[in-house]
This record gives C-alpha cells, sequence and structure tokens, in this order.
C-alpha cells in the first residue's frame, strides 16, 4: 500500500503517497506579528498533544452521533424483536441478531478494503446510506411478525455501521504518525464508545418513556436514531476535507481483486497479524454478549426493571470512554504489548467475572446493590480499555507497506467481536445459561493471554520505544 504514514511530523500526506507541501516556516530571526493564525495553529497543536489529527477532528464527532444513532437499541432490540415475532420469539430473535453480527463481520472487512479503492469518505457515505434505507425498511418489517423478513431488513442495516466508522478507522491510521497510533486509535474508540452503547443507552433511558413507554416507546426511539445517523454523516461529508480519505489510497497498479484480497494474503504471508486479529477478535465479544444476556437478568430477574439496566450499561461504558484515550497513550509509552496482555486480557477477565458475580450476591432490586453491581461493571467497562493499542499492534505486524490490508483485518476483528459474542450465547446459552456463557469469554480471554505470550513486536517498532 502507498506509504502515507512516513516521516509524518505536522504534515500530512494525501492519496497515493505524494506529501503535501509544508507550511511556509519563518525563520528564526523572523518575528511574525500576532493575528487569527496563530490561535488556529495553537488549538492544532492541542488536538495534536492530545492525539487527534486536527484536520480529522469533525470526523471524530460525526462518528460519536452517528454511533450514537445505532446505540440507541442496543440495549433493548433482542426483547424488542421477540416481542415482535411473539411465541416462540425469544429463539428466533437470537437467530436474527445472529445473522446481523455475519453482516457487521461482512462489512467490517469492507470497510477496510474498499476504503483503500476508493477512498474512507466515500465509503463511510455507502455505510451511512445502507443504514439508514434498511433501518426505515426494518422498521416497517417488524409489525409484520415476519421472520424472514425481519432478520433480511436487520442484516441488510448491519452492513452500514462497520462500513461507516471502519472507513474512519482506516483514515485515521493512515493520517497518524507511528509513535502516535495507538493514542490515536484510543481516541476512535472514544468517540465510538461514546455513542454504542454509552450515549446510545442514555438516550434510550429518556426518549422510551417520552414515547408512551413499551414497545411503542421503542419503536419511537429507533425512528429518532435515523436522526442522529443522518447528522454523523453531515458532520464528515462537509466537515472533514483531509486529502488522503478523499480518494483511492492503494496503488494505481493494484487491480481491485489483489486490493480485496489483501486482508486474506497478508494474513496468510504474515501469520502474526492473523494471531493478532484472533486477539483483537476476543476483545469485545464480550460486551455484545452481554447486551444479549443481562437486560433479562438485571431487568426482570433481579428486578431492577430496564431503566436501571440502561442506566447500568451508560455508566459501564462510560468508564471505558474516559480510559481508551489513556490506556492508547501508555501503550506509546510503556509498550503496546504489555498494554494489552495486563490490562486488556487480565484484567477485563477478571472485571466480567465481578460484573456477573456482584449482582447475584447482592439483594436482588436493592438501591445500594445495584449502585455496587455497577461499580463492578464499571472496572470491566475500564479494563476493556487496555485492548486500545491493538489497532497499533496490528498494522505494526504487517509493515508499512501492507497497512491498509492489516487494517482491514483489523477492522474485520472489530467488527466480527459482534458475530462472536452473539455466536458464543447462541452455543452456550441453552446448555450451560448465562453463567456458562460468562465462563466461555473467560476462557477466550485465558486463550487470547496465552497466544499473546508468543507474538513480539517487531524490531522497527520496538525502536520507536513499543
Amino acid at each position: 500500500m502507498s506509504d502515507v504514514n512516513r516521516n509524518r511530523a505536522a504534515t500530512l500526506t494525501p492519496p497515493n503517497g505524494v506529501t503535501a507541501p509544508p507550511n511556509d516556516t519563518p525563520s528564526p530571526d523572523e518575528a511574525p506579528s500576532a493575528g487569527p493564525g496563530d490561535a488556529v495553529a495553537s488549538r492544532e497543536g492541542l488536538l495534536a498533544r492530545l492525539g487527534i489529527p486536527h484536520p480529522l477532528r469533525w470526523g471524530f464527532l460525526g462518528v460519536l452521533v452517528f454511533m450514537t444513532g445505532d446505540g440507541i437499541e442496543s440495549n433493548f432490540i433482542a426483547p424488542h424483536i421477540a416481542g415482535a415475532l411473539g411465541a416462540g420469539g425469544t429463539d428466533s430473535a437470537a437467530m436474527v441478531i445472529g445473522i446481523y453480527g455475519v453482516a457487521v463481520l461482512v462489512a467490517s472487512y469492507f470497510a477496510g478494503v474498499l476504503s483503500e479503492l476508493w477512498g474512507p469518505r466515500r465509503v463511510m457515505t455507502i455505510g451511512a446510506a445502507l443504514w439508514v434505507v434498511f433501518q426505515i425498511t426494518f422498521l416497517a418489517a417488524l409489525p409484520t411478525g415476519s421472520v424472514g423478513l425481519i432478520a433480511l431488513t436487520y442484516f441488510l442495516r448491519g452492513l452500514g455501521f462497520p462500513l461507516f466508522a471502519f472507513s474512519f478507522l482506516c483514515w485515521v491510521n493512515h493520517t497518524v504518525a507511528r509513535e502516535r497510533n495507538a493514542t490515536a486509535v484510543g481516541w476512535f474508540y472514544v468517540v465510538f464508545t461514546g455513542g454504542l452503547p454509552t450515549l446510545g443507552s442514555l438516550i434510550a433511558i429518556g426518549s422510551i418513556p417520552a414515547f408512551g413507554g413499551g414497545a411503542t416507546g421503542e419503536t419511537w426511539s429507533m425512528a429518532l436514531s435515523l436522526l442522529f445517523v443522518v447528522a454523523g454523516w453531515a458532520f464528515v461529508r462537509f466537515g472533514v476535507h483531509e486529502r488522503t480519505g478523499l480518494g483511492r489510497i492503494a496503488p494505481r497498479e493494484h487491480s481491485a481483486a489483489r486490493v480485496i484480497a489483501s486482508g486474506i494474503e497478508v494474513c496468510i504471508t504474515r501469520p502474526k497479524v492473523l494471531l493478532a486479529v484472533v486477539i483483537r477478535l476476543v476483545n469485545t465479544a464480550p460486551e455484545f454478549g452481554m447486551f444479549v444476556i443481562m437486560p433479562a437478568i438485571i431487568g426482570t430477574e433481579l428486578g431492577w426493571g430496564q431503566s436501571k439496566w440502561l442506566t447500568m450499561t451508560v455508566i459501564v461504558y462510560a468508564g471505558n470512554i474516559v480510559f481508551n484515550a489513556f490506556f492508547g497513550a501508555l501503550g506509546d509509552r510503556i509498550g503496546w504489548i504489555r498494554t494489552v496482555k495486563w490490562f486488556g486480557i487480565a484484567a477485563s477477565a477478571v472485571g466480567l467475572l465481578a460484573w456477573w458475580y456482584v449482582p447475584h450476591l447482592v439483594p436482588a432490586g436493592s438501591e445500594w446493590g445495584f449502585w455496587l453491581a455497577t461499580a463492578a461493571g464499571t472496572v470491566f467497562g475500564i479494563m476493556l480499555a487496555g485492548f486500545t493499542p491493538m489497532g497499533a499492534i496490528v498494522p505494526a505486524f504487517a509493515g508499512e507497506e501492507r497497512r491498509g490490508a492489516a487494517m482491514a483485518m483489523y477492522a474485520t476483528a472489530a467488527g466480527g467481536a459482534t458475530f462472536l459474542g452473539n455466536a458464543v450465547v447462541s452455543a452456550v446459552l441453552p446448555w450451560g445459561g448465562p453463567g456458562g456463557v460468562v465462563w466461555t469469554f473467560v476462557v477466550l480471554y485465558a486463550l487470547a493471554f496465552t497466544v499473546l505470550c508468543f507474538l513480539k513486536v517487531p524490531r522497527e517498532a520496538e525502536a520507536s520505544g513499543h
């Protein structure tokens, strides 16, 4: 792939590796007068120090708003679909959500490779259009009670958010210098998780009762999400003009077929990329699995209700938001693999067990028990951010020339976590119950920890302190 990330300091590199002309820099003897340009430079410097590329600032906001719309339904969609399907709806809803996970998996891969072919901004527009069109058709399909129609429309809508969000992640990765890579990826997950599920769930807390409560309130809340998705796309389309993402990034001599297959090729030729992708796949799988099993546990079985469950979700993942940028910066400082191994994997496993067992140990329905259970869940949410440096590790194993292909696989793993989380629930819940699901995720974390022990960041990345 084109070497868009080499020797970058304050300047950015447009598509095909053509370096943008640097700004004129005054000599030490010159004393430029203060003016509006100084304020702009100061803002750019602050954003750069925080790890956010200034030309992409509106893109980060756009992803936050878009994912807020996508996240409104995240913690009630399973029971909502089950209710729409009537008798036997629980099993059918699990199947529908499982199919949705397949769509997310497929679209996540294509977010990476199509960004190389067409440019991230165009792919983000396609993703937003798919989301809007098939959200409308999905809402229209729900009253029919047709499993096939509901599954088809929800599957097609599932193609939308990965094409939008993970194409922007590829844009970020092609824009940020390696030494700030993990920090920038951390900021991406701040806005991604800030929307899904955190702000989305927060909005659902107010919108469901405002629209009449129950299934009616949930339906209109999902309709409301259309406004957020369109607004998020508009921020990116009209606010971001950074040249790298506006056109083809892959070398012109590479055929479309070669670019599309590049993610698979890099996993074959660089096995460590595949191992790192597997670790990233395990990363947030428990998050999506808990979205399926916990609403009934917290809201119904333990008697806290839907509103409390949504409140718990907001708080748990608010902790994740705060610490995504922190663990990205920590990885740049103490080592990417060390950060993932001990904070991302080991501590997340402990936090997951705490989130499962503490609610069952406190009195069901008690106020103080709810807050203690929420605190336990927040430990999991915070430590989940320890996986942030994986966004830098995967392309580091691939090398600069295969950065785009590696990001395609990273995006596949990030989206594939939705599929894996739902798949574990579908496979284990019938015989192992919710507790068996949780322990299956802990075993997956243990396997990821073992695999990571055999991985070492490439020598050139070590030279940068990683």
